[in-house]
């Protein structure tokens, strides 16, 4: 059967994109921090809201959902391990969201680490990852809540999706990231090439998400913090004393991009 699914893409606050999952006529909203723009999504393309997913409890991902209760009545989904209000139904690993209104399925992914109880959603049909602030285009979320070995463990289970995969996360940091990512791995041919392209793009005003998984196992230094080339310039650049181990990698990663600027 033909996926008569879109998304559209709804910038918020400063740099936030909230996403609206749509048929032409029922409309679910991923991460509503603001209900301002959602509403006049919904408006300017006649569309029904029939749920809320939520990723997380950040203010800028959930501060719109009492107001936009007020105009509808849906359900809201978001993580078991999180207390945030007016949520419906609690979501865990492995659980399967049917979307009310849209035939649309999603796949719950736990992934701790930018907060405790953090969770993505992943449409196995059409290959979609909404994953919130613990993977960006070409980075990854601050770790506020949980630790350096839960934050790789998560980007793990997400690297593990397929290539094509499109990666909706909700802030268009991408420039910045790619700069540290270069910072990183200077000889990356790839990463190079993905500046470029994204370059363009902004500078025509053109959103930089979503990207791709393969993309990004090509060019994120997060996922890639197991490679000898990012290990070598950890140590060449005094980040980390001596070879340890791969959460310690990480974690001098993580720390080293807190500060980068």
């Amino acid at each position: 059967m033909k996926n008569t699914l879109s998304i559209l893409t709804v910038p918020a606050f400063d740099d936030n994109y909230l996403w609206l999952i749509h048929d032409g006529a029922h409309a679910a909203v991923v991460d509503p921090g603001d209900a301002a723009p959602v509403l006049a999504a919904l408006a300017a393309h006649h569309l029904v809201l029939s749920a809320i997913l939520l990723t997380h409890h950040h203010a800028d991902h959930a501060g719109g959902v009492a107001r936009l209760l007020e105009h509808a009545s849906v359900p809201v989904f978001g993580p078991a391990h999180e207390q945030i209000p007016g949520v419906s139904q609690a979501l865990r690993q492995d659980d399967s969201v049917s979307v009310p209104g849209l035939g649309l399925r999603l796949s719950v992914i736990e992934v701790p680490g930018h907060t405790r109880g953090h969770i993505a959603y992943f449409a196995p049909q059409q290959h979609w990852l909404f994953c919130g602030d613990t993977l960006f285009a070409g980075g990854c979320g601050r770790l506020f809540e949980g630790t350096p070995a839960q934050m790789l463990n998560s980007l793990d289970k997400l690297a593990a999706l397929p290539d094509d995969t499109a990666v909706y996360c909700a802030h268009e940091y991408t420039l910045s990231n790619l700069r540290f990512a270069l910072e990183v791995e200077p000889g990356n041919q790839v990463l190079l090439e993905r500046i470029k392209t994204e370059q363009a793009k902004r500078a025509r005003g053109i959103a930089t998400v979503p990207s791709r998984i393969g993309m990004e196992k090509q060019t994120n230094p997060f996922l890639r913090s197991r490679e000898a080339t990012v290990i070598a310039r950890l140590l060449a650049c005094g980040k980390i004393p001596a070879v340890q181990d791969e959460v310690r990698h990480f974690a001098a990663l993580r720390e080293w991009k807190n500060h980068y600027r």
